[in-house]
């Protein structure tokens, strides 16, 4: 009788611990759980306030001027440039959003804006001519391309981040700015400039 009591006692204990050690897995599992689920919510706001705190050149300011040399030796001025909508376009050959942004201007852009007064103006940073030549080579892309090989041109619209994209309005003024590759953003920012070119 002594014993089975015993053993009553040991299997309620033992059931009791199962029970403490289950409660203490989900609860852990609970917190784990928030936590990774606050920190997907904190991110994107984190990224936004990061590349907006790298932006020198927001929306509403005046477009920092200068003179790219293109890829053919040519040169433009954005001066140069007043009267038409202008896509700055801020992008390097190593830089996968950068190459996935690119593969639909042909289309999306060059394309659809031509016979406008609109210039798409790509500009590679941080890259030597021989690394962009290579790289317009391998992709066939024919549409112009500008040369910030010492981020000169770079560094007065941004500190960080690439792709970078500027939308400027005829009177020089940047009316939207985007960071990084989104197919959305990138389809907003389309509309954006399609909306600047209509205000003749």
């Amino acid at each position: 009788m002594a014993r089975k009591k015993a053993n009553n006692r040991m299997l309620v204990i033992l059931l009791a611990l199962i029970a403490v050690v289950c409660i203490a897995l989900w609860y852990a599992d609970k917190v784990e759980r928030e936590g990774k689920a606050a920190a997907a919510a904190e991110q994107p706001a984190d990224e936004a306030a990061e590349a907006a705190a790298a932006t020198l050149a927001g929306e509403g300011a005046e477009a920092p001027d200068f003179t790219v040399e293109m890829i053919d030796g040519s040169k433009v001025a954005l001066s140069e440039l007043r009267g038409k909508v202008v896509l700055l376009n801020f992008w390097a050959t190593w830089c996968p959003p950068c190459r996935e942004e690119l593969s639909h201007v042909q289309q999306q852009v060059i394309d659809r804006f031509a016979g406008e007064e609109f210039v798409f103006l790509p500009i590679s940073r941080g890259e030597e001519r021989a690394a962009v030549e290579a790289f317009r080579a391998k992709t066939g892309y024919a549409f112009p391309m500008g040369l910030d090989t010492d981020e000169t041109i770079y560094k007065r619209y941004a500190t960080r981040f690439i792709p970078r994209n500027f939308l400027i309005d005829r009177t020089g003024r940047v009316v939207k700015a985007t960071v990084g590759y989104d197919d959305e953003e990138f389809a907003e920012l389309l509309c954006a400039a399609a909306a600047e070119i209509q205000q003749k």
